[in-house]
């Protein structure tokens, strides 16, 4: 891991290279993956994240930056963001931060810790502000829809689902725990976070240690 600040950016925090050998075969992550709850405070390591975030969305072929998951017409609609509080992630400070995927890195999007208010959004479900982080997957639908047009929209909801499964994987793989969420208010995602207008939420999938 390498951080990097400069006074004119954004801190970027560069992610250790995830690792293409796990302790669990594909068979024993899906035989052990489950929707949890409750998590341990215990802080997730960066290279735990890396894991997760190279799931979700990471590059699996440089030649050709293929991902880790399928895209229709390799569009990419999907963005990732990772909601953390004060060490809950080894070594970095509470905020909401973008994942990129061309350097395998983290850039602080918005400083503090917004779990408890990612939590009110989501209809007061508490575990979130609990869990050390959570990552939230959005999507840019013009992406996909300037070629596939309206079919496209259901493109983007197949995609987010491979992510989210690879997530579910990844994580019952480095000893980890998620669930997915669907059951939260659009506007008040955004606002929170303040993300972009056409930056749509999709998935929050709180990460972490199981209780």
């Amino acid at each position: 891991m390498r951080l990097e600040r400069d006074r004119n950016q954004p801190p970027i925090v560069y992610l250790p290279e995830p690792s293409l050998k796990g302790r669990l075969s594909l068979e024993e992550a899906i035989t052990c993956r489950r929707s949890v709850r409750e998590f341990s405070a215990e802080p997730v390591t960066q290279a735990q994240l890396s894991q997760v975030l190279w799931a979700a969305q990471g590059i699996t072929d440089k030649g050709r930056a293929l991902r880790a998951v399928p895209s229709a017409g390799v569009t990419y609609p999907l963005e990732v963001y990772v909601v953390c509080g004060k060490d809950s992630v080894a070594g970095m400070s509470a905020g909401v931060y973008h994942y990129s995927v061309a350097q395998h890195s983290l850039t602080l999007h918005r400083g503090g810790d917004f779990r408890a208010d990612l939590a009110r959004t989501a209809l007061s479900q508490e575990f979130i502000s609990e869990a050390p982080l959570t990552i939230v997957i959005c999507a840019s639908f013009g992406r996909t829809t300037r070629g596939y047009g309206g079919r496209g929209e259901r493109y983007v909801y197949i995609e987010v689902g491979h992510a989210g499964q690879n997530i579910y994987l990844q994580a019952a793989a480095s000893g980890l725990a998620t669930v997915a969420i669907g059951a939260f208010r659009d506007e008040a995602v955004r606002e929170a976070l303040q993300l972009d207008v056409e930056c749509q939420s999709l998935y929050l999938m709180p990460v972490g240690k199981p209780a």
